[in-house]
């Protein structure tokens, strides 16, 4: 199972804001079951990217 374009691009935006805010990315990681790209960064920051390239967390 691969991720969408949008999922692809939208991932890439928010790995940079991530680090630039200086906060660690632990995971990233396409759920099978939802499809969404779930990013983990930090102990707090859990976001959620749908296959439309919305998001949210």
């Amino acid at each position: 199972m691969q991720p969408t374009l949008q999922q692809l691009i939208k991932t890439y935006i928010l790995a940079c804001s991530l680090t630039r805010f200086y906060r660690s990315i632990e995971l990233v990681r396409l759920d099978g079951r939802t499809r969404f790209v779930v990013i983990l960064a930090g102990a707090e920051i859990e976001i959620e990217i749908y296959p439309d390239g919305s998001w949210s967390f």
